[in-house]
């Protein structure tokens, strides 16, 4: 039987939306029509970190549950009017020098997405042609650590970059850890960037052994926080602010208040269950983007 089509147009480009009753979310029911109505409301927030930024999808035809498959390259039947940048592509597993990246400027773009079950849209720390102009901490728990331990860890670090006129501002990831995104200058290439990350990972680890690691290798990370600095490496890329995951239900990377961080540092707030889509879009219906402060830029780091 054939999916079922529904033509729209989208600030004044049509698109042709499929299977909005197929399921995507088995565990929570939600399905692809509840997944474009998602991004579509979150766009005023999401749009302006998505711009002028290499955007890489994992796509989920099939649901969560169903196989994914990570999508640098623009699809062959992409739309002439969805931007694309040719750029180097350093470390392909396909062997090619360059990649037709697909970059979400406007809404358009990103309802077709939603509609190729792009659940996930991840971005570099650097806008196209430039330098970063956003240094990411990624914390990660080893188990039995967990979100708790990961909000003592950003408090230390929120303090050390302080100290050195660099502010953070955190978000969950959507799964089980956090980030904090630190708007920068843009004046410095990703290895300068990456390596004032890991200086400054590897000094908490010295002060807070027990609870702080920064070595790659997972037989370390039991009961710790990694501080991921390569996330910093040019050619990688962190789970956009607000962004859907791929977890059971709909979770969002959250941003997040560090009077909330505060608390659940302090075991005053015991949920570690992720922010879904409906409570994210009720969160920034109140308090609006907690991280526009990165489009504003900031420091040269030390």
């Amino acid at each position: 039987m054939p999916s079922e089509r529904l033509k729209v147009e989208v600030e004044g480009r049509s698109l042709e939306l499929s299977n909005l009753d197929k399921v995507l979310f088995p565990k929570a029911g939600f399905t692809k029509g509840e997944v474009i109505d998602y991004y579509t409301r979150i766009a005023p927030v999401l749009l302006p970190h998505l711009r002028d930024r290499a955007l890489t999808r994992i796509r989920f035809p099939n649901g969560v549950d169903g196989g994914s498959f990570f999508e640098k390259n623009a699809p062959a039947a992409t739309p002439g009017w969805v931007r694309t940048e040719n750029l180097p592509a350093p470390g392909s597993t396909k062997g090619r020098e360059t990649i037709d990246y697909v970059v979400c400027d406007e809404l358009p773009t990103l309802v077709w997405l939603a509609n190729l079950a792009a659940l996930e849209l991840h971005t570099p720390q650097w806008k196209i042609g430039a330098h970063p102009d956003m240094m990411v901490v990624d914390l990660d728990p080893g188990a039995p650590a967990a979100l708790k331990q990961c909000c003592r860890v950003a408090l230390l670090m929120r303090d050390r970059l302080a100290d050195d006129g660099v502010e953070a501002y955190p978000k969950t990831s959507g799964k089980k850890g956090m980030q904090l995104c630190c708007p920068i200058a843009g004046t410095q290439d990703a290895e300068v960037v990456s390596d004032y990350a890991k200086r400054i990972a590897q000094e908490l680890e010295q002060a807070h052994p027990k609870l702080v690691v920064s070595k790659m290798a997972k037989n370390l990370r039991p009961g710790k926080i990694f501080i991921d600095w390569s996330q910093n490496n040019a050619a990688k890329t962190t789970v956009a602010p607000y962004s859907l995951r791929a977890q059971s239900v709909p979770s969002v990377s959250t941003p997040l208040t560090w009077d909330e961080v505060e608390a659940r540092a302090a075991g005053k707030r015991p949920s570690t269950r992720p922010y879904t889509a409906g409570e994210v879009l009720k969160r920034v219906e109140k308090q609006g983007d907690l991280l526009a402060p990165l489009l504003d830029g900031g420091p040269e780091l030390p």
